[in-house]
């Protein structure tokens, strides 16, 4: 997308939210609402996961996930949902702890086991919220599935790039012709 492109749908979105006062569609509502009851769920799973993690750049990927990618999505969903009863289902707050507790290995995961989770669930959460904007008729809404997208890939790549650095994911051998 062209910068003047992005400048124009930014301005569209701006002008849309202050005069199109129609109300979500069925869809869109489903979609923010599945959006909070994920990142409340993955919050958590994320905390579990960094206190499990060794590496200390898996831990920063991890972080990074929580509050770049999960509380984002959620906090903006939540305030697209304004008004509405928003789930009541909430969670443990987990300390983030700076070493793993002592868990044995066999109760524990590996870095490399949670690197590959975290690609795994960007990979799906990524067509859960393409879906989500297929089925968007706000484009304020459509715009903030459009950056969850444009984030989600950036980390993905991040998350791959460190998988592959650690050898937690193994180089494919090109295919001779």
């Amino acid at each position: 997308m062209t910068i003047t492109a992005k400048i124009i749908s930014q301005a569209d979105t701006a002008l849309n939210m202050m005069f199109d006062k129609e109300p979500l569609s069925y869809l869109e509502v489903a979609s923010l609402y599945a959006a909070v009851l994920a990142g409340r769920q993955n919050v958590a799973t994320l905390a579990v996961l960094y206190n499990h993690a060794a590496d200390s750049d898996l831990k920063a990927l991890l972080k990074r996930s929580i509050t770049e990618q999960t509380e984002w999505l959620t906090s903006r969903a939540e305030k697209a949902l304004a008004g509405a009863a928003l789930p009541d289902l909430h969670f443990m707050q987990r300390a983030l702890l700076d070493n793993p507790p002592d868990i044995p290995a066999d109760a524990r995961f590996s870095d490399q086991e949670i690197a590959l989770i975290l690609a795994n669930t960007a990979k799906a959460s990524q067509m859960g919220v393409l879906a989500a904007l297929h089925n968007c008729y706000q484009p304020y809404i459509a715009k903030l599935f459009q950056d969850v997208l444009d984030k989600a890939a950036d980390y993905n790549f991040s998350v791959m790039q460190l998988a592959l650095g650690k050898g937690w994911l193994p180089r494919l051998h090109k295919v001779q012709h």
